[in-house]
């Protein structure tokens, strides 16, 4: 029996609000769990936040609340914006959890054991905007430290540190004899560039708990506590069971069948150092095998107008608001139809517009006259058309019949934008289907009883494969779809199991609802 897919996502640090690049990758990861089911795999679909970190306690402070109930309310806001936007997901991970507390402290143990941490003092500057400890390389060419670090102080003090320099080695043979480890490729370039740069260095892991004490205290020093690396990341193996049965853990999958993750959903901007370097070399010293490290799937950003959305611009976007205008549905077609996975884009409200429109007027339409014709001359009763069959129909056929196949590879390739294109081809014949036929003149001649028949099957049955190529997209726009139609697909339904006649002869389906309602986008706008 094949092991479930698993795809994770990068966890969400909980030190302010969701903004659209969170709710991209979720819905990306969203999309693709859904597809995998619908091309009959299991799926194990893991995401979280990341709850631990200096600015998160310095900002739990300024508010007068403690850090665990400043996470917790950030922690809603995220939890809040997946429920919205349909994103399901099987494993949940928080890394102030104790499953997960466990499972860290543990592998530390078993890291400083094999020889692989080491104290030592240290002397330099510290950014506390990023949390990292900089060197002369992130100087600029005046000397100084830029801005885009914060706050930098001087600090001399004593930290553990984890033996990265002794992986650098193995790591970049990986990289070069495992071309499938990141996606897309074009990415595997800097992560090689960044390696040259990790030679000879080692990962502080640990800061004084005087300093910062919102974090996993090390289970050899009770003085120091966890730094990011080995909390936040070892997320994708602890809440997937990895040394469950070694620390007490219930409730988790089996690790061995569900590991390693076929799809690591991370944007560009955390790919090198920490999950293209830091990551796997964290895997192999605790004795990961080549075949059992993650495939990395890189995203890329959205833009403003070519610049990258930021507070300090002013043009970061709420995807709530987004979603309460143009609806959640709407939001994810627009986000994986204008993106192509590994590659940037940019959001505009314009763009948003024409997807709406898009769908409002293809998809919403065909579906709202199709339904609509079939009430008035059939009383919503569908009928095949006793045989009757010319070569507009067979045409459409083809389009229907050949989709599923050009669907399912583009999907499989993570290229979800042109997944939609495969789709929508049967969306754009259908409606020019319409016009060919003209059922409405159809209507008048009682000769061609037959034909209007089989006119009005032929636009049923599309609109039922659509819904279901379209439906890990637009989930519950594709439930609504199928609910006018009056069909509700078999439990266990595959994309392998669509084939010409899934509504029967004599099928009554229901009153036709607008699914995207017109919007005044002048009011929109002004939202």
């Amino acid at each position: 029996m094949p092991k479930p897919y698993y795809i994770t996502t990068a966890i969400d640090y909980t030190n302010a609000p969701p903004h659209i690049g969170h709710a991209y990758e979720k819905v990306l990861a969203d999309v693709m769990a859904r597809f995998q089911r619908l091309n009959g795999r299991e799926v194990f679909f893991l995401t979280g936040v990341d709850q631990h970190g200096q600015k998160v306690k310095k900002k739990a402070d300024e508010a007068g609340i403690s850090p665990q109930e400043f996470v917790d309310q950030i922690s809603g806001k995220f939890i809040a914006l997946w429920e919205k936007l349909g994103v399901q997901y099987d494993g949940w991970a928080a890394t102030t959890a104790e499953p997960h507390k466990k499972v860290v402290r543990a592998m530390l143990q078993k890291l400083l054991e094999a020889g692989q941490l080491y104290k030592q003092p240290y002397s330099g500057f510290y950014s506390e905007r990023q949390e990292q400890f900089l060197t002369d390389k992130e100087r600029g060419p005046d000397g100084n430290f830029g801005e885009e670090w914060g706050v930098v102080v001087e600090y001399q003090e004593e930290n553990w540190y984890f033996k990265l320099s002794d992986h650098v080695d193995w790591l970049r043979e990986f990289i070069k004899t495992h071309p499938d480890f990141i996606f897309p490729s074009f990415r595997v370039n800097d992560v090689l560039n960044a390696l040259e740069n990790s030679v000879g260095q080692d990962l502080c892991i640990s800061r004084p708990s005087k300093r910062m004490s919102w974090g996993i205290p090390l289970p050899f020093d009770e003085n120091y506590v966890n730094y990011v690396w080995f909390d936040a990341l070892t997320n994708y193996i602890s809440f997937a069971g990895y040394l469950a049965e070694e620390v007490g853990n219930t409730g988790l999958p089996k690790f061995e069948n569900v590991w390693p993750a076929d799809a690591h959903v991370i944007g560009k901007d955390i790919l090198r150092p920490a999950h293209a370097i830091y990551w796997p070399i964290m895997l192999h010293a605790l004795g990961f095998t080549d075949e059992q490290m993650p495939k990395l799937i890189v995203h890329g950003w959205w833009n403003i107008k070519g610049q990258k959305m930021s507070k300090t611009l002013g043009n970061v976007v709420d995807p709530n608001e987004v979603a309460d205008v143009y609806t959640p549905e709407a939001l994810r077609y627009y986000l994986m139809r204008d993106m192509a996975t590994g590659y940037d884009a940019d959001l505009s409200e314009e763009r948003i517009q024409i997807a709406y429109n898009e769908l409002a007027k293809g998809l919403g339409n065909l579906l709202n006259r199709a339904l609509n014709m079939s009430q008035k001359y059939r009383s919503g009763a569908l009928s095949t058309g006793g045989g009757y069959d010319d070569e507009i129909n067979q045409a459409l056929r083809q389009t229907v019949a050949a989709a599923p196949a050009a669907y399912v590879e583009e999907m499989n390739k993570w290229a979800i934008h042109n997944g939609i294109a495969e789709a929508w081809k049967i969306v754009t014949h259908a409606n020019q289907f319409v016009d060919l036929t003209q059922p409405f003149k159809l209507a008048k001649d009682p000769e061609q009883a037959a034909r209007l028949d089989s006119v009005l099957y032929h636009l049923a049955e599309a609109l039922a494969h659509v819904s279901i190529l379209l439906s890990p997209i637009m989930p519950e726009a594709c439930k609504k779809l199928q609910a006018q139609l009056g069909w509700t697909p078999a439990e266990g339904f595959l994309v392998t199991d669509l084939a010409w006649g899934l509504l029967k002869e004599g099928h009554q389906h229901g009153q036709p609802v607008p699914l995207f309602p017109r919007i005044e986008f002048g009011e929109a706008e002004a939202k």
